[in-house]
């Protein structure tokens, strides 16, 4: 199918990688120079604090306003009255600021993936980009009384903009960025077995299974933990990850998460990981969900 082969082709490109590398580079850098504001910053524009990706909020801003825009240019070309230029010059405005917001938040998490979905992040920013661009020029055309002009470069910049939507689309639906990980096999509801309670040291990030689902112990003073193992950012294995007090950090892309309850310390994940009640019974720790 046409669409399946424009990912293909965007997949083949090897020459997306330098440039991807170089510019992650930088982005990390720029946050890791401003210590923990860098990081309080890097957390707000995940969305740690929604519990969700910001990105796909902030998007809506630019696609609806220029949606808005086309429509009142295609009315004002049809009929000749300027009565919606003032409309539809407001909506490409509203738009360009609304990208900018897109653009910061999506390259944030843009920053936190790897290989081939890192080559489709990328295109999909050169299009948004492309697109920001000609609705620049369309406003500005605007303000200088060339509205013939400047209709052509917002119809141009839709085009674009639904190209690197299609492509934002194939992130979240095809690479999976953005969605929960660490959603699988349903949680054990009563309470099984897992592991010995003498095989577990205390401070050790250990990896078992409940019902096909892979759960991180860790025995700390206040008693055992249980968390969902496998990171709800993009599928990492937090059992080899790093033990900081009371939370632990995936070894993909630091995400921090407590221990007590899966709540996102650090981000890039927005998604808390599930945890479990535990219990130690005839020797043997044994856990279930903890929504009853």
């Amino acid at each position: 199918m046409p669409e399946n082969a424009a990912i293909e082709l965007i997949d083949r490109q090897e020459w997306l990688d330098p440039v991807g590398e170089q510019l992650k580079k930088s982005v990390s850098a720029a946050f890791a120079a401003a210590g923990d504001a860098g990081q309080r910053v890097k957390n707000a524009l995940h969305g740690t604090w929604l519990g969700h990706p910001l990105h796909p909020v902030l998007t809506d801003v630019p696609l609806g306003a220029w949606t808005a825009a086309l429509a009142l240019d295609v009315m004002e070309a049809a009929t000749g009255r300027r009565k919606y230029a003032p409309g539809a010059d407001a909506a490409v405005a509203v738009g360009l600021a609304g990208a900018v917001g897109a653009a910061v938040t999506g390259l944030t998490d843009w920053n936190d993936i790897d290989g081939k979905p890192r080559r489709h992040g990328l295109v999909h920013a050169l299009l948004n980009i492309t697109g920001t661009l000609l609705y620049t020029t369309s406003f500005l055309l605007r303000r200088r009384n060339s509205r013939h002009a400047g209709r052509g470069f917002a119809f141009a910049g839709f085009a674009v903009a639904m190209a690197a939507a299609y492509l934002g689309g194939n992130l979240v639906y095809g690479d999976r960025i953005g969605v929960d990980h660490s959603a699988g096999p349903e949680p054990p509801q009563d309470f099984v077995p897992v592991l010995a309670d003498a095989e577990l040291r205390e401070n050790e990030l250990r990896r078992v299974e409940a019902n096909g689902m892979r759960v991180l112990l860790v025995r700390q003073s206040e008693g055992v933990c249980a968390l969902a193992e496998t990171c709800s950012h993009l599928g990492g294995p937090l059992a080899e990850g790093q033990l900081e007090g009371n939370s632990v950090r995936c070894p993909w892309h630091g995400s921090r998460f407590a221990l007590k309850d899966g709540s996102v310390l650090d981000g890039p994940a927005t998604h808390p990981q599930p945890c479990f009640e535990t219990r130690i019974r005839n020797g043997q720790i044994e856990i279930r969900s903890s929504r009853q």
